[in-house]
């Protein structure tokens, strides 16, 4: 068995001092996950449908379509991701966006929004499906198009890349193409450099602080008022521990769950409440990743 090395030490509770911009003690991203058109779909060439992250519960067809999940990842590129691109833009705050390449491509309107915001554009895969069992090269092949689409957008290359069903091959694959960092990392709340890769930077991701929980059948939230409650706790661990130690916060989001109207509001009372505090830093990925090389650069390319 191939692959990256597993490392259960880390910062061994000795973690650098962040030093992030003002003296934030958390800096806290917001990551919009668009991957509506790019789901599994036999009009995409995919042997069935969608099954996973709705509010459908459905087993696969095979080699069939199933309206009903089509229609809940619809919902999310034409009314829900709106809801929760005003609610940055409204309060003048970045986020990030996890660009699925073809997903981007089904909704150019929705592509200029997320450029015209500011959100840093974080490629996603090119299709929203799992990619260990593809062969290595059919991996590096969709990799190069989401660079290729980003480029084409905003001129120049992307800096990050999150897989979200990564293969063995992913970190590897996005050193080569020259990423400065990969979010498929779910083991630290700070930024570290990959073992296996100098010069990659791996920022973390959340599976916790993340909406996607509402599509968990019988073990995730219900209500907007508990993902509140959930992400409130986090930020204030994370919060009293930055007084000394300052540290991240990833924030997971989907248009066609969290952009549902009785969700919505949970968005709105968490960043109220996270922007209500002192030495609170919303920022984008990107420049979490900027900050990061410059404070505490790899050691092992300096």
């Amino acid at each position: 068995m191939t692959g990256p090395s597993r490392d259960f030490i880390g910062y061994a509770d000795e973690p650098p001092f962040a030093d992030w911009p003002g003296g934030a003690r958390v800096a806290v991203n917001f990551c919009i996950n668009y991957e509506e058109g790019g789901e599994r779909s036999v009009l995409e060439g995919d042997a069935h449908s969608e099954t996973r992250i709705s509010d459908v519960v459905v087993p696969p067809v095979m080699g069939g379509r199933d309206l009903n999940i089509e229609h809940s990842y619809e919902y999310g590129s034409r009314v829900g991701y709106w809801r929760l691109l005003h609610a940055f833009t409204d309060r003048g705050v970045p986020a990030t966006v996890n660009l699925v390449g073809r997903a981007g491509e089904q909704n150019p309107k929705a592509l200029a929004a997320m450029i015209d915001a500011g959100f840093d554009l974080h490629p996603h895969g090119w299709r929203w499906i799992d990619y260990a069992p593809l062969t290595r090269n059919e991996e590096a092949v969709l990799i190069q198009k989401s660079i290729a689409q980003v480029k084409d957008l905003i001129g120049e290359p992307p800096l990050g890349y999150y897989a979200g069903l990564p293969s063995m091959n992913t970190y590897a694959l996005a050193a080569e193409a020259g990423f400065l960092y990969c979010s498929d990392v779910y083991n630290e709340d700070l930024p570290y450099w990959a073992p296996d890769h100098p010069g990659l930077l791996l920022v973390p991701y959340s599976l916790d602080t993340n909406d996607s929980r509402f599509a968990r059948d019988g073990g995730g939230y219900v209500l907007g008022e508990e993902f509140v409650t959930y992400l409130r706790d986090t930020f204030d661990t994370l919060y009293a521990e930055g007084a000394d130690r300052p540290k991240m916060m990833t924030v997971g989001l989907h248009a066609r769950l969290l952009g549902r109207p009785g969700r919505i509001g949970a968005l709105h009372r968490i960043l109220d409440y996270m922007m209500n505090h002192d030495g609170v830093r919303v920022a984008r990925r990107d420049d979490i990743a900027r900050h990061w090389l410059a404070r505490h650069p790899d050691p092992r390319t300096t």
